[in-house]
């Protein structure tokens, strides 16, 4: 007899009913296959392994265990319908850390947006342009237009038909059965705030490429401007929907950098502007608070951003719930799409998001024991099946 037979023949732990359970997902095989651990937030051991990370498991194995007070959960929604289902009578908490992390990720969608504001070098007294250029330049500015393309198009579709289903008063799985679409599809069309966001950087029509553009950047070029980031925020003005980096390596054949020396210092990047608004003001330097005083200044849409930022940080810092509702309503009504749908977010899974921000119960200890299950699996090799790993983790 093997010693991993010895170990399987073990009886399982029997803890009591956890009046606080922490859920959460660790990966099986990272990327493909995940499973859920249960975690007693008060005993901080684990209870339960389950094998998926559906809600259905989640609402059966509840069921099974009555008495569950608190259930300490992700953002996920198949993890708050399972709940709901299994437990009816549990009260939800968000993860704290989970809402904080989306935060910070609507934060850089939304500086990435808007960095033509601050990329574009200062202009000095021999870069003003002329009245005649002025006039010249606003007559070739139109509207930027709509992504165009087969993804585009089916996006749209997609997004009017989910929030059409939405007020209807479908759910995520019945929207996602009726158009024939994955939950997880319909759960990122619900959070956006516009179909245009869910376009913008992906792939789309080759007509959409810079060919259009080039005479005009050939003749800016001659005129003397080598800067690619204020070409890219013209070109943007008049359409162009590809990004910097394409336009970067078109121009990489033309560029004689060789011996020459940046006139300014380089701008801060966007996870750098983004680490500038969403890091708690005391941890910033001098020379970071000017760079972020500088950006500030020069976007208004970021300027709105940051303090959107401070005052959830309060928030989420002080358990004031009762702020909350104002805080989303002030969000609404500044031009944000990227943080629209943040709250888009929140609005949909309130009761929870509540509950984060005004109970001490939080995932942390969850966290931790995902952290030691991916210990014992690089112990065996990554070779262990479900059933032997449960039993791992249940035992040590």
């Amino acid at each position: 007899m093997t010693l991993v037979n010895l170990v399987m023949r073990l009886a399982d732990p029997q803890p009591a009913v956890p009046r606080v359970l922490g859920v959460d997902d660790f990966a099986l095989r990272s990327g493909q296959v995940y499973g859920t651990v249960l975690v007693d937030c008060l005993t901080r051991r684990p209870v339960d392994l389950l094998p998926t990370r559906d809600g259905a498991a989640l609402a059966k194995w509840l069921a099974g265990h009555e008495g569950v007070g608190v259930i300490c959960r992700d953002r996920a929604e198949a993890y708050g319908e399972g709940a709901g289902a299994g437990a009816p009578r549990a009260v939800q908490v968000a993860d704290r850390w989970h809402l904080w992390h989306n935060l910070v990720q609507a934060a850089e969608r939304c500086v990435r947006r808007h960095q033509g504001c601050w990329k574009e070098p200062e202009p000095g007294p021999d870069t003003v342009p002329t009245p005649a250029d002025q006039v010249r330049r606003a007559g070739q500015v139109r509207p930027p237009k709509d992504p165009e393309g087969r993804y585009a198009e089916r996006t749209r579709t997609q997004y009017a038909a989910v929030h059409r289903l939405r007020e209807q008063g479908y759910g995520i799985r019945a929207s996602a059965r009726r158009l024939s679409i994955t939950p997880r599809r319909v759960r990122v069309l619900l959070r956006a705030g516009t179909w245009q966001e869910l376009v913008t950087g992906r792939w789309q029509d080759s007509r959409n490429g810079l060919d259009p553009f080039k005479e005009y950047l050939h003749r800016r070029w001659a005129e003397g401007q080598t800067n690619l980031a204020q070409l890219h925020a013209e070109i943007q003005a008049l359409g162009y929907p590809g990004s910097y980096n394409s336009l970067c390596a078109y121009f990489r054949r033309f560029r004689q950098v060789k011996g020459r020396s940046p006139a300014h210092p380089a701008p801060p990047g966007t996870r750098e502007v983004t680490g500038f608004i969403t890091r708690h003001p005391d941890t910033l330097t001098d020379d970071e608070r000017r760079q972020l005083e500088a950006v500030l200044a020069r976007c208004p849409h970021l300027q709105a951003l940051s303090g959107h930022v401070r005052t959830f940080a309060r928030i989420l810092a002080d358990l004031s719930a009762h702020q909350l509702p104002d805080w989303l309503t002030a969000v609404r009504r500044d031009d944000l799409p990227d943080l629209h749908a943040f709250a888009n977010g929140i609005e949909h899974d309130t009761d929870a998001v509540t509950a984060a921000l005004s109970l001490p119960w939080n995932s942390g200890v969850v966290e931790g024991h995902i952290n030691r299950i991916k210990m014992l699996k690089r112990q065996m090799f990554n070779r262990a099946g479900f059933p032997l790993l449960r039993k791992r983790v249940l035992l040590t």
